[in-house]
């Protein structure tokens, strides 16, 4: 062929040349331990040391097993209770929350020690810990997966685990329901995986340990109400772990403080009809207890209630109530703007009163996680507001005066009134 030339590889080289490289070795992932596992009966396998599971897509339970074959003592068991983040540990990285499943250290050196001490005297260990960081939803092709946020958070508490090597669970509430503290929902889900709520708790014995104590440095008190609801006594870290002393506290909202104590102290005895005819307005936070007002004492009295709620617009409230003026029916609304029902009472020639609701912005909140948790204190089945619902309102509301055009200015200082049970919900803590 024209022009073709053939080429020939060199007999010997005339330049260093690398050695053929090694085969890899691939290491199998099968064990003797995992084939002996395979063929083993289900009935003889050991149990997985650490367990998970999530409860109503909500509550993470963990549990690291020591001693499958290890029995509860018959008697009441103690138990020490531990919040997780602050706690028992802290970021390595010295941020607020974690970087990462690696970045935790032991919130005190004494901490892994003191807890095995706890097992060996015979104290049930368990952490309890708010997570709201931690998202459960997370779609991938062919089901669901665990998000990062629950990936991460699994990865530090596994580590915890193995580190202490003791009988140890663990609870996570990831929403703002009945399981985040200080509502006692993850206790009574441990009580009732470990048959305590049948054996029953040395609840004198026990402890709970956490930071948010409501000191001033504290951002809640939301560990301290919850020992308080489980009815254990409680320590913040520094008293637990380092004997310090207790410190002061930020003055806390207190439900107990809100009980009606004198039956006889009843706003009723007070509020009656002035006018055959009359405009009342509700002048108070979202949770003050207007709605309870109005189906206890204004109802009854035979007045007419406008619900923006209900009918969405101002305008057509308006309307419905002038319909009921109209109608020689008295006429109690909601407002978000007071003027415009002034407005209302002169163009019908009708006195107008205002009922004004005096709660805290901290009991309106407590007030509104109560009835949101608790059908039988909610006959309206109101849904939990947001946070936000009451700083908006904080920012708009002024107090109401004669001067706006009121006939009358009613004050109300709310009082919780009911049967023994519904005392008992309402005065734990809430929020």
């Amino acid at each position: 062929m024209v022009g073709a030339r053939s080429t020939k590889r060199a007999l010997s080289p005339t330049r260093p040349i690398s050695p053929p490289p090694l085969k890899r070795k691939v290491e199998s992932s099968m064990t003797k331990k995992t084939v002996s596992s395979f063929f083993t009966p289900t009935s003889q396998k050991q149990p997985e040391q650490i367990t998970w599971r999530i409860v109503n897509n909500s509550l993470v339970i963990g549990k690291y097993v020591k001693d499958p074959g290890h029995k509860q003592p018959l008697e009441k068991p103690r138990i020490a209770a531990f919040d997780f983040d602050s706690t028992l540990v802290s970021t390595a990285s010295g941020n607020t929350f974690p970087r990462n499943a690696s970045d935790w250290k032991w919130w005190h050196a004494s901490v892994p020690s003191r807890l095995k001490e706890l097992d060996a005297d015979g104290y049930k260990v368990v952490i309890v810990s708010n997570q709201k960081k931690i998202s459960l939803q997370k779609e991938v092709k062919g089901g669901r997966s665990d998000s990062k946020s629950l990936t991460n958070f699994k990865e530090r508490v596994a580590a915890v685990m193995k580190q202490l090597d003791i009988p140890l669970c663990v609870y996570a509430a990831t929403q703002d329901d009945e399981y985040r503290k200080p509502r006692p929902g993850m206790w009574k889900e441990f009580l009732d995986d470990y048959d305590f709520d049948v054996s029953g708790v040395d609840l004198s014995e026990s402890v709970f340990v956490g930071d948010a104590a409501g000191r001033p440095r504290d951002h809640s008190q939301v560990d301290r109400g919850f020992a308080a609801n489980i009815g254990v006594p409680f320590k913040t870290p520094e008293e637990f772990f380092l004997n310090a002393a207790p410190e002061p506290l930020v003055e806390p909202f207190n439900p107990h403080l809100y009980l009606q104590s004198d039956p006889a102290d009843k706003v009723d005895a007070e509020f009656s009809h002035q006018s055959p005819l009359e405009l009342i307005i509700l002048c108070g936070s979202p949770g003050a207890g207007k709605s309870t007002f109005y189906w206890d004492y204004l109802e009854p009295l035979g007045y007419e209630r406008v619900n923006q709620d209900i009918l969405k617009t101002r305008p057509k409230c308006i309307k419905v109530a002038k319909e009921h003026l109209a109608a020689k029916k008295s006429v109690v609304v909601d407002p978000e703007t007071r003027s415009h029902w002034v407005e209302v009472a002169k163009e019908y020639q009708v006195p107008i009163r205002c009922v004004y609701f005096s709660a805290s912005p901290d009991l309106c909140r407590h007030n509104n996680a109560v009835r949101a948790a608790n059908q039988d204190l909610n006959p309206e089945s109101r849904s939990l507001l947001p946070g936000v619902a009451f700083g908006d309102f904080l920012r708009r509301f002024k107090a109401p005066s004669l001067s706006e055009g009121f006939d009358d200015i009613v004050r109300v200082d709310f009082r919780f009134r009911g049967n023994p049970d519904a005392k008992r919900i309402w005065s734990q803590y809430w929020i």
